[in-house]
C-alpha cells in the first residue's frame, strides 16, 4: 500500500468572507482573552492576531449583555479595515447564540451545555423513549437558531469539549471517546435534518491521546453516516511555554498527517496572537507533503488506525518489551546493541538488512520530505515481516530554528507514537544543544502519554469568563509547583471545563468569580470562593494535608 499524506475531502463551510473545507487552506485562528464588555481591548487584541496571520478570530459571550456587544466590536473592526470573520462562542446561554448570530460570522456551540444543565456528575437514569424525548427537545431548541444562521448566513461550530460532556451522555455512554462522539453526532444529525450545512466540528480535550482517539473516531462515525463536514482541531489548556506548543504540536500534528483538519487553533496560556505563529509552523510543511514522492510498505495484520496499541517488540537490554519509552541523548544506551537503517532503501532490502539485525535496537532514519510517515511506513513493513526488535525513529531537523525545530519535533514523533510505533524518539539538530534536545524529547513523551518526568500542568488560554490574571497565575504556580513531577495540576479560568478537566487532573485551581478560586480534588470541589491571594497557600496545604507534597530538591 501507499503511505503518505493526503487530505480528507470534505464540505465547504462559508464564514463570511473564509471558506473553510479540504479545497480551501487550512484556516489559522485564535481567540481573545479580554473581556467582550471591553470594546476598546476586543478591538485591540482582535488587530494583533489579524495582523499575527490570524484568518478567524473568536471572542466570548456569556450571555445576551455581551452578545449585543459584539456589534460594537464587529463595528469598529470593520470601520478599521478588518473583514476577519468573528465567531461568538457560547455556553450555557441559547439566547445569547440567537443574539450572536445575528451579527457575527459564525457561533461556536457546545453540546455539553447548549440545552443539558452544567454537569453536576450525577448519573441519571434514562429508558430509550426517554432518552429519545431529550434529542428532541434538543432538537426544537437548535431548530430557532439554525433559522437565524440561515437568514443571516451564520456558520455553526459544534464544539465537544471533554472536559464539559454533560451528565446526560456521561450517564449513558460514561467518560468514553464513544460518547465524546455520541454528544456531536446527536447535533450533527439534527443539522442535517435541517438541512444546514455551514457546520464546522471540534473535539477537544486537553489529553493528546484522548483527543486524537476522539477525532479519529469521529471521522470514521461521520463516514459511517455519509457526513464529511470540516473539522476544527485544537489541544485544549495545552498550557504555555514549550510545553504548550510541544503538546498542541503532539495532539494538532498527528490529525494533520493523517489529512484531518481544516481549520486550527493552538490554544496557549499567553497573548493569542502567540498562537498563530505555532499554528503556521504546523501548516505550512503540509504544501511539500502534498507532492512528496510516494512512500511504499505493508501495512501490518491487526493494526488499529483509530485506537491503536503499542507495537509488539522484544526487549534489548532495557528498550521495548515492556520498558517505558526511551529518548536517545536522555538515557544509557549500549551503541554496540544498535544499528542504524535508512528507510530509503528499497523494501524487500530494508527488511534484509533488519532481519540480520536480529538481535539489535533498529534506530530509523530517513530523508524524506515527509519523515514521520516514511519512518510509520517502514515500521508497518518491518512489523508486518514479523521484525519484533525494538525500533526507535531518528529524523535530523539539522539547521531549523530552534523553536521550529521544537514544533516539527513534536508533529512527527507525535504522530509516530499515537500510532502505537516505537519504543522511543531521537532528535538530531544543529541549533539545540544537548540539554535541550533531552527537555524537547522528555516533553513530546509526556504529551504523548508514554513517560512522565515533570510536572503536568493543565492550563487553558484564558477568554473574556477568566475572571483572574491567568498568565501571571500559571507562571506563579508553575514556580511554586515544578518540583511536585509525580502529579497533575490544572489551572482553570473558569468554570466551562473546569470541573471536567479536573477528573484528568490531581488538583485544580478554578475560577470561580472576580478574584474568587475554587480548588479540586480531581472532580471533587473542596474548597470554593476563596480569596485569589489565599489560593495558592491552600492549595499547597491540600496537597501536604493529602501526603502528596515534596520539599524541593537543592539545585
Amino acid at each position: 500500500m501507499s503511505f503518505g499524506y493526503k487530505r480528507r475531502k470534505t464540505t465547504t463551510a462559508r464564514v463570511g468572507k473564509v471558506q473553510i473545507g479540504n479545497q480551501h487552506p487550512i484556516r489559522l485562528q485564535s481567540m481573545t482573552s479580554t473581556s467582550t464588555m471591553d470594546t476598546a481591548g476586543s478591538v485591540a487584541q482582535s488587530k494583533r492576531i489579524i495582523e499575527a496571520g490570524g484568518e478567524i478570530v473568536r471572542l466570548t459571550a456569556q450571555g445576551v449583555r455581551e452578545a449585543n456587544n459584539l456589534a460594537n466590536i464587529h463595528a469598529e473592526l470593520r470601520a478599521a479595515g478588518y473583514d476577519t470573520p468573528l465567531v461568538a462562542d457560547i455556553h450555557f446561554n441559547p439566547a445569547a447564540a440567537d443574539v450572536a448570530a445575528t451579527i457575527v460570522e459564525k457561533v461556536r456551540i457546545n453540546p455539553g451545555n447548549f440545552v443539558d444543565p452544567a454537569r453536576r456528575f450525577r448519573h441519571l437514569e434514562y429508558t430509550d423513549e426517554e432518552y429519545l424525548e431529550e434529542i428532541k427537545r434538543i432538537e426544537q431548541r437548535l431548530i430557532p437558531l439554525v433559522e437565524i444562521c440561515r437568514k443571516h448566513s451564520t456558520a455553526l461550530r459544534i464544539g465537544v469539549n471533554h472536559g464539559s460532556l454533560s451528565d446526560r451522555i456521561m450517564s449513558r455512554y460514561g467518560d468514553t471517546p464513544a460518547g465524546v462522539v455520541e454528544s456531536a453526532m446527536e447535533f450533527l444529525r439534527i443539522l442535517r435534518r435541517l438541512d444546514f450545512n455551514d457546520v464546522v466540528i471540534s473535539i477537544k480535550a486537553s489529553n493528546t491521546v484522548v483527543m486524537v482517539n476522539c477525532v479519529r473516531l469521529l471521522v470514521d462515525a461521520m463516514n459511517k453516516e455519509g457526513m464529511y463536514y470540516p473539522l476544527h482541531l485544537g489541544v485544549t489548556e495545552a498550557g504555555n511555554g514549550e510545553d504548550g506548543r510541544i503538546r498542541s504540536a503532539v495532539g494538532i500534528g498527528t490529525l494533520l498527517a493523517e489529512g484531518i483538519g481544516d481549520t486550527i487553533r493552538v490554544s496557549l496560556s499567553e497573548e493569542p496572537e502567540c498562537e498563530i505563529p505555532v499554528a503556521a509552523m504546523l501548516v505550512e510543511r503540509l504544501k511539500d507533503w502534498e507532492t512528496a514522492p510516494e512512500i511504499y510498505g505493508t501495512e501490518y495484520p491487526g493494526f488499529n488506525p483509530i485506537e491503536p496499541s503499542r507495537r509488539k517488540s522484544v526487549a534489548v537490554a532495557n528498550v521495548g518489551g515492556h520498558n517505558t519509552a526511551i529518548a536517545i541523548g536522555v538515557d544509557d544506551i549500549d551503541e554496540a546493541l544498535t544499528v542504524k537503517i535508512s528507510t530509503d532503501i528499497e523494501t524487500d532490502k530494508l527488511v534484509t538488512e533488519a532481519k540480520k539485525a536480529h538481535d539489535k535496537i533498529l534506530i530509523l532514519t530517513t530523508t524524506h520530505v515527509n519523515p514521520a510517515e516514511a519512518l510509520k511506513g517502514a515500521m508497518h513493513t518491518l512489523t508486518a515481516s514479523g521484525i519484533t526488535n525494538p525500533l526507535i525513529p531518528e529524523i535530523n531537523y539539522n539547521d531549523a530554528s530552534p523553536e521550529a525545530t521544537m514544533v516539527y519535533a513534536a508533529a512527527d514523533m507525535g504522530s509516530i507514537l499515537l500510532s502505537g510505533f516505537t519504543d522511543g524518539i531521537s532528535i538530531k539538530s544543529s541549533t539545540i544543544d544537548s540539554c535541550g534536545i533531552a527537555t524537547l524529547s522528555l516533553g513530546i513523551l509526556q504529551a504523548a502519554r508514554l513517560r512522565f518526568s515533570r510536572t503536568e500542568f493543565i492550563s487553558c488560554p484564558g477568554c473574556g469568563r477568566t475572571m483572574f490574571d491567568l498568565q501571571t497565575t500559571v507562571n506563579h504556580i508553575k514556580a511554586e509547583l515544578s518540583h511536585l513531577r509525580h502529579l497533575k495540576i490544572g489551572v482553570m479560568g473558569c468554570i466551562v471545563n473546569g470541573p471536567g478537566e479536573m477528573a484528568d487532573a490531581d488538583y485544580g485551581y478554578v475560577g470561580a468569580g472576580v478574584g474568587r478560586i475554587s480548588l479540586y480534588r480531581q472532580k471533587e470541589c473542596v474548597e470554593r470562593n476563596i480569596p485569589q491571594e489565599e489560593a495558592l497557600p491552600h492549595l499547597i496545604a491540600l496537597i501536604k494535608a493529602d501526603g502528596r507534597w515534596v520539599d524541593p530538591t537543592n539545585p
